[in-house]
């Protein structure tokens, strides 16, 4: 977690001042970091606004979709391009190599594939600058692959419309309560590689009722690329949040 961008603050909304969230952390109980911190995240939530500006032109519902490294972000994406009715683009983020962008071209689903060198998450500078790498014009709906991190990505507004997290049952069903922020945050919650449970100690009715206490609104689906049949739920979620996102962009513009 970074003590130098801001991202080990997080916030309910962009107004709420971290004052008393950071004052038992002494590295940034200082006017002078928050005030700094303040800075880049003000500056953040101005481009993200801007981002989801450029996907309202285009008739696009963005989706953040955030994990730890090896849920199936990327897995996910590859085996829902055949049962999925919407069109979709790529964002995606990892420190280093284009190997995620590669499987996702060779499915023929277009992706542009951020380097972040050694930040820990994507945010909306970054993002916004992909987006004039990746070609919308066919697009439905546009994913942004965040880094794998289960904290410093729920940080930060990148421009999408809702947040999409993934909890595998090899992590283990305790990480909601460990990494709460993410999971406060999530509009869809997919609990992946489903195929494993005889194999993990892992509990889904414990996991559902800890994000339901963290989250009440959230959706929660089970979920394994190796059972097709369950991407089915997650076609119809997106196509509802697609046309609802649309709707509303109609009513406003």
């Amino acid at each position: 977690m970074c003590t130098d961008c801001g991202c080990s603050i997080t916030r309910s909304d962009k107004h709420h001042h971290h004052h008393d969230d950071i004052s038992s952390n002494p590295q940034l109980n200082d006017e002078k970091t928050l005030s700094v911190i303040h800075k880049i995240l003000d500056k953040n939530d101005v481009q993200a606004n801007h981002n989801r500006e450029h996907f309202q032109k285009h008739n696009i519902s963005a989706y953040n979709l955030m994990s730890s490294p090896g849920s199936g972000k990327t897995t996910l994406l590859e085996h829902l391009v055949d049962h999925c009715k919407l069109n979709y683009a790529v964002v995606e983020g990892d420190l280093e190599t284009s190997r995620d962008a590669d499987r996702l071209k060779a499915k023929g689903i277009e992706a542009f594939q951020i380097q972040t060198g050694s930040a820990c998450h994507l945010d909306a500078f970054m993002v916004h600058d992909a987006l004039h790498n990746v070609s919308l014009e066919k697009a439905d709906i546009c994913f942004v692959e965040n880094v794998g991190n289960l904290v410093c990505p729920a940080s930060y507004d990148l421009g999408a419309h809702k947040n999409i997290v993934l909890l595998s049952v090899p992590e283990g069903d305790d990480k909601v309560e460990k990494y709460p922020v993410m999971f406060r945050r999530a509009d869809l919650v997919i609990i992946s590689k489903c195929d494993l449970l005889p194999y993990f100690d892992f509990d889904v009715a414990d996991a559902k009722a800890h994000i339901h206490k963290l989250n009440p609104d959230a959706t929660v689906l089970e979920v394994s690329t190796k059972e097709p049949e369950t991407l089915k739920a997650v076609n119809q979620w997106l196509e509802q949040n697609h046309q609802d996102i649309i709707s509303a962009n109609a009513e406003t513009a």
